[in-house]
């Protein structure tokens, strides 16, 4: 792979630093454009395009700047979230640490969920964390059906309901993490 040029990377930098600063005070992810997030940063709206393809691939890139240090976590980190902790704890942390993301990166989640017409279902972050919990399920005794059950509870921290939830239906961000803590559980079964 060859090795990214010193300007090339600094326009990168620079373009994922606007476009986060843009959607992080922007409560509507549909109105930061291309031409925003170009001029933030100081480059050609041509320089987005070719190193996002488009607006997706942008919130795409930001949301990966932001969550990698959680996936690393995920992936080979120590429990509760990394892959030797117990199934039942690491399925509930996961889905904490899922929502705790989406509550500190709200518009920036909102914009991800909504962009682009494709299926969400379809993107790769959430068939990336659809099969991190399916697998994870798939270890506990009583779960029917780890596919399902996975869709499910992935289904509680979509950005639109968290957004709906801590926006007009007021709750804290203790009071979702401790409904959603509870919804799990007796999704899981309290013993498993």
């Amino acid at each position: 792979m060859r090795k990214e040029r010193a300007d090339a990377a600094r326009n990168r930098e620079a373009v994922l630093a606007a476009a986060d600063a843009l959607f992080a005070r922007s409560e509507s992810p549909g109105s930061v454009s291309m031409d925003d997030v170009a001029a933030a940063a100081g480059v050609g709206k041509g320089t987005l395009f070719r190193r996002f393809g488009d607006r997706t691939g942008l919130i795409r890139a930001v949301v990966e700047a932001r969550i990698a240090p959680l996936r690393q976590a995920v992936e080979t980190g120590p429990g509760p979230l990394g892959p030797a902790a117990p199934p039942r704890d690491r399925a509930l942390a996961l889905l904490d640490a899922l929502l705790r993301f989406k509550l500190d990166n709200r518009y920036l989640a909102l914009a991800l969920e909504e962009a682009g017409g494709a299926s969400p279902y379809q993107a790769e972050h959430y068939a990336w964390w659809h099969a991190t919990l399916e697998g994870t399920l798939r270890k506990l005794p009583g779960v029917e059906d780890a596919a399902f059950t996975a869709h499910a509870l992935l289904a509680a921290v979509r950005a639109d309901l968290v957004e709906h939830l801590a926006g007009p239906e007021g709750l804290t961000a203790e009071q979702l993490r401790k409904g959603l803590a509870a919804f799990a559980a007796k999704a899981l079964g309290e013993g498993s």
